[in-house]
């Protein structure tokens, strides 16, 4: 039997050497999937913790390794931000750049430190960002930044100052004394009515993104992590797109590339197909509302 994985605007029907029955109409992709793993063993004893190194081995200092975005993450992104705009109809695009040159390590302990301030005096406060390296600054050349996406209203008056002096708190001062940006704290308000919209303008910032990064690249609140983003399926699900098609529903946007072990159908987003999602949608508002 073929298993179809779903998610927005992709499915791909899987060889049975890949992917068995026992999937079906279960679904994927949140954080509360992964399999919890059980605590390391605590050793007291110092001898038999160094009987447990393999011989003659010598401390290096590990080498720093960039991070990068791989297609997969990018993938992962995506595919989170659609599952978040189906819960929140008015979201937060948010540009936040920094005042001076800064190292890729500084950036994020200041990200992080205007985050928890934003978590204590809002409620319920959900975010995704994502680091990008500035490529049209010519002063602070390849400067990072991050890009955010919140379930949150910014009031430009009172945390543009606050994103300013978070900055300063870690040193990080404009190179004219006295000088307050405004492209530091850049928000625009987007709604999720338009899915098609939203998607292209809030994940082009993330397929161009070829950066590599002394620090995380990504992150997102616990409850996006849960949101799930995919569900599994018979080939009825693909009857059903190939009838919308035929019948020019879908205007010859459906495409499909077969593989060596599954065939990927490339769906158009628009509010005929993303009813098709409906049953991730319904699982995600259950989750949204638990505690945590």
């Amino acid at each position: 039997m073929i298993v179809v994985k779903n998610t927005f605007g992709i499915s791909a029907s899987i060889s049975p050497r890949i992917a068995g029955p026992e999937l079906l109409n279960t679904l994927g992709g949140s954080s509360l999937n992964r399999k919890k793993t059980a605590p390391k063993e605590k050793i007291n004893d110092p001898m038999a913790e160094l009987l447990k190194q393999p011989l003659g081995q010598t401390e290096k200092k590990k080498e720093k390794k960039l991070r990068s975005m791989s297609s997969r993450t990018k993938g992962k992104i995506r595919k989170k931000l659609i599952a978040f705009a189906r819960i929140h109809k008015n979201l937060s695009f948010l540009t936040l750049t920094f005042v001076n040159e800064v190292q890729d390590s500084t950036a994020v302990k200041v990200l992080r430190v205007f985050l928890d301030n934003a978590k204590k005096r809002s409620k319920d406060f959900q975010y995704l960002w994502v680091a990008e390296r500035q490529t049209k600054n010519t002063v602070f050349e390849n400067n990072i930044h991050f890009h955010l996406i919140t379930n949150k209203y910014w009031k430009l008056e009172k945390w543009w100052p606050y994103w300013l002096d978070v900055q300063a708190r870690f040193g990080i001062l404009p190179r004219e004394a006295g000088s307050k940006p405004s492209s530091a704290f850049d928000v625009r308000h987007v709604s999720s009515n338009n899915i098609k919209g939203i998607v292209n303008y809030l994940t082009k910032y993330v397929t161009k993104n070829q950066g590599q990064f002394d620090c995380q690249v990504w992150n997102c609140s616990k409850k996006i992590s849960r949101l799930y983003t995919e569900f599994y399926s018979g080939l009825s699900f693909l009857r059903h797109l190939e009838a919308l098609e035929k019948s020019g529903q879908l205007g010859g946007e459906l495409k499909i590339y077969p593989q060596e072990f599954c065939n990927i159908h490339i769906v158009p987003l628009n509010r005929r197909t993303m009813n098709l999602y409906n049953r991730i949608d319904e699982k995600n508002k259950a989750v949204w509302q638990e505690q945590d």
